[in-house]
């Protein structure tokens, strides 16, 4: 399979065997049922363009049906009362279960978003897994303190499980963005209803399957597949949930405060995506920049809200890095996410797709110059060539908009305080990279910078014990680390009396 071409092989399933779809109904209180209205919604394999399966489609009334399921699973339920250590070991037993069905995971999650299966299997799932087991072994250490306080009174805090969560996640990472909301609200004690983005839906409800078998006691997790409008508007407006976490765009972030505002107040967690600056100075080795730069962008077809949209180079070594940026991205293999040999898959969705070159489009019309790419690949698939645009300026679209895609803007700098004013231009502030030997240079700029995490000579590094969110319109609240299981967690102060301690 040649770079930027999709071979005649490339939708035969030639390269695995395509797993049988086993689950497609709602789970509520551990059952798969129906839908109430009986309706159902096709999810669509990216690659061909095809129809996967029709999936029962949840409306607000099966929200309030998984709703009463978890409300009843915390009031009355095993799990907000068993101990600590018997919750992990079931998260733990899950876990297991992942790793022994990783490759059917791994399929559906290829067929239903179009990421790379090796990168599933290999990447984002164990990483899953491992998100459960991180918080399986902080579910025993949740504590409160004691506190001092004047006069004769003993003083001290609980932190109890906020009750039931709606967790309402995205496409891009079916898995790994899964397992980001499940795993410190189980270790926490609390029971949720999760709606899994309309695109991908198939190994969410695999994934529910997966813990019932471990012993995930009814109602504590619910997973019920529908569209945002109905069944994530129930979410975020229902009476009788008690915090939301959502990621996804800031216009549905936006509908997602608002709705928990009129309802009870509800707290909320929003993670907004970003238009991530990577600033390479002059003193950084330009083969590692351009190869970070290329795996910054391109990685999951671009559908990454960390992804290195905005490349900033200094002049000293601009022209060097342009060439072999754009020697790589022409070299880039898209094709067959099954096919071991391909570096890009297809756009999760049609409708994503027809995002993207819109946005090249604009581009192109707005004056940046296109360098490598911009046009679809093949007649069949929502494929798109990894895109590279030069002579950007600040108040382009592309240089302004979340695109989502395998399209990079590439723009040059003088000094170190041109790059910290480019890098904060933007209403977003969830990541930023920087490339340089020097010490003084990368202190000055991870503090200029506002944004979340800051990669210093690396990019994408992450993992379960570092926090995850964003500054300014990326959002607010943390995935990850223990701030994620902290923010399941409610403080409660206790005081009491004391007479005739001998101390106080």
């Amino acid at each position: 399979m040649s770079a930027l071409s999709v071979s005649s092989d490339t939708h035969n399933n030639s390269f695995l065997k395509m797993p049988t779809i086993k689950f497609t109904k709602l789970f509520i209180n551990g059952n798969f049922i129906d839908s109430i209205s009986g309706r159902t919604f096709e999810t669509i394999d990216p690659r061909t363009e095809e129809v996967i399966a029709r999936v029962s489609e949840g409306d607000r009334e099966d929200i309030d049906v998984a709703v009463a399921a978890a409300r009843e699973a915390f009031d009355r339920g095993p799990w907000p009362r068993m101990a600590a250590s018997e919750r992990a070991k079931i998260m733990m037993k899950w876990a297991d279960l992942i790793e022994e069905n990783i490759e059917e995971v791994a399929a559906l999650d290829t067929m239903d978003a179009g990421k790379l299966y090796y990168s599933n299997k290999f990447g984002e799932i164990p990483a899953a897994a491992n998100l459960l087991r991180y918080y399986a072994g902080a579910a025993d250490k949740i504590h409160g303190e004691v506190l001092k306080v004047n006069g004769n009174f003993h003083a001290y805090t609980l932190m109890e499980p906020i009750g039931v969560v709606g967790h309402i996640i995205p496409w891009n990472a079916p898995s790994h963005s899964f397992f980001i909301k499940v795993s410190p609200s189980l270790a926490a004690g609390c029971t949720m209803v999760l709606k899994p983005a309309e695109q991908t839906p198939l190994s969410a409800l695999f994934y529910a399957h997966l813990a019932k078998l471990a012993g995930i006691p009814d109602g504590v997790l619910n997973v019920v597949p529908g569209f945002g409008p109905t069944a994530g508007a129930a979410i975020s407006s229902h009476m009788e949930i008690d915090a939301v976490s959502f990621t996804g765009s800031v216009e549905v972030g936006r509908e997602v405060m608002q709705a928990a505002a009129r309802s009870n107040l509800k707290p909320v967690s929003l993670e907004l995506g970003g238009k991530s600056p990577l600033i390479i100075f002059d003193d950084a080795d330009i083969d590692q920049a351009v190869e970070l730069a290329i795996m910054g962008i391109m990685y999951n077809k671009g559908e990454v809200c960390v992804g290195s949209s905005r490349v900033y180079v200094q002049e000293g070594i601009y022209d060097g890095f342009e060439k072999k940026l754009v020697e790589k991205a022409k070299a880039w293999v898209v094709g067959d996410p099954f096919d071991p040999k391909s570096q890009q898959g297809p756009q999760a969705s049609k409708d994503q797709f027809k995002k993207i070159l819109s946005y090249i489009e604009h581009g192109k019309k707005e004056g940046a110059k296109l360098l490598t790419g911009g046009n679809r690949v093949g007649d069949k698939g929502c494929y798109i060539e990894p895109t590279v645009f030069s002579n950007v300026k600040e108040d382009m679209v592309i240089a302004q908009e979340e695109i989502f895609g395998p399209v990079l803007a590439l723009m040059k700098f003088k000094t170190i305080e041109e790059a910290i004013k480019s890098a904060n231009n933007t209403k977003y502030g969830l990541a930023a990279g920087i490339m340089t030997n020097n010490l003084d240079t990368s202190n000055t700029m991870s503090r200029s910078i506002r944004a979340g995490i800051i990669w210093i000579n690396c990019y994408f590094v992450a993992g379960s014990e570092v926090p995850f969110g964003g500054y300014k319109m990326s959002g607010f609240g943390r995935d990850l680390g223990m701030e994620a299981l902290h923010k399941y967690l409610q403080i409660k102060s206790v005081v009491t009396p004391i007479h005739n301690s001998p101390w106080l």
